[in-house]
Formats: structure tokens, C-alpha cells, sequence
């Protein structure tokens, strides 16, 4: 009997965009509402969602992983609801895995809503996944959105898990846009 080892993941990117000037939108995602209770809410307000998928694993990010995961590494900030931010910049220079942070010119990195990470209910469930969240509103990354991260800091001298490169559009002043990655693990 051959025993196969692998363990694979899925990586999602989501963006769900609304108009949002008086910033009521930004403050009911931030304390942790869903996004479609809050396009029930605000239907008029919804802009659109984009989805992408896949990402590109660096590696300051795996070695810091395979550090917590081996109880190696026990002084380095987790990616956990104190320590996580998301960030978004406007670079669309290819994904490296030497690349140490956003590539950007201009760039943002927002912590977590409230609620964030999460992961799935219970170990018993077919598909363990995390996801991390972040709202930025009405004031916050308003230039074009070409790459994204999820960073263990609030800057890119923190450890960046992982770098997207994908053109969502530009996020305007007066609209909010809630970022957000899952990871799923099987």
C-alpha cells in the first residue's frame, strides 16, 4: 500500500465594492458585519465584487510559517487578529518569491475587521480554511488596486505570506472596498 502525502491549498481574493460616501458602509464592515447583510442594507450603494484566485507563496513568509509551525520561531508576530493587515498597492510587477513586501509606489496596509481571521467552525469540517478581512474606506487606498498581500505588520518590513498581481480597477475617494483572503487547506 503506497501512502500519498500532500497537502494542497486554494486562494481566494475577493473584493466587495460599494459607494460610501458619509462612511457608514466602512464603519459597519469594520465592526465586523457581513458584506451581503450590508449589500441587503445598501443595496443602491453596491458597486460589484471581483474574485480571483491564486497567489504566489514568498518566501520570508513560508520560512516564518514553517518557523511557527515547528515551535522554532516563538518571537515573530503571527498572522493573527493583532498582527494581520492586508495590503493593496499599485504595482503590477510579476510575482517573485524573493519579493519582500509590496512593490508599489503607492501602497496601503489595513488590519484586520473585527471578526478577522477566521477560520472553518471545527476540525471536523471537509474544508479547513483562514481568512483574513480588512475594510478600507472612503479615504484609504484610492489609486489603482494591481497587488495585494496579507503581512504579519502594518509595513513591508513585516513578513508578506504571500503577493498577488491583478488589476481590480481604482478605488476612487468616497467608495469602500473590503478586501479579503481565504486560504483553504485539504
Amino acid at each position: 500500500m503506497k501512502i500519498k502525502e500532500k497537502v494542497s491549498f486554494k486562494t481566494e481574493w475577493r473584493i466587495d465594492k460599494f459607494l460610501d460616501s458619509t462612511g457608514e458602509i466602512a464603519e459597519m464592515l469594520r465592526a465586523g458585519a457581513g458584506v451581503e447583510d450590508v449589500r441587503r442594507m445598501f443595496p443602491e450603494a453596491f458597486i460589484g465584487t471581483e474574485v480571483e484566485e491564486g497567489n504566489l507563496a514568498l518566501r520570508e513568509g513560508l520560512y516564518l510559517l514553517t518557523g511557527l509551525i515547528s515551535g522554532i520561531d516563538t518571537s515573530s508576530a503571527k498572522w493573527d487578529a493583532s498582527n494581520a493587515y492586508l495590503g493593496v498597492g499599485d504595482s503590477s510587477a510579476s510575482e517573485d518569491a524573493s519579493q519582500t513586501g509590496l512593490q508599489g509606489t503607492n501602497k496601503t496596509y489595513k488590519g484586520m475587521d473585527t471578526g478577522y481571521p477566521q477560520r472553518a467552525a471545527n476540525e471536523s469540517a471537509t474544508e479547513q480554511y483562514v481568512e483574513w478581512r480588512a475594510t478600507l474606506g472612503a479615504n484609504d487606498a484610492n489609486y489603482a488596486w494591481n497587488e495585494f498581500t496579507v503581512a504579519n505588520g502594518n509595513s513591508d518590513t513585516a513578513k508578506n505570506l504571500n503577493r498577488k498581481v491583478a488589476s481590480k480597477g481604482t478605488k476612487a475617494s468616497g467608495e469602500t472596498w473590503t478586501l479579503s483572503l481565504k486560504i483553504t487547506f485539504s
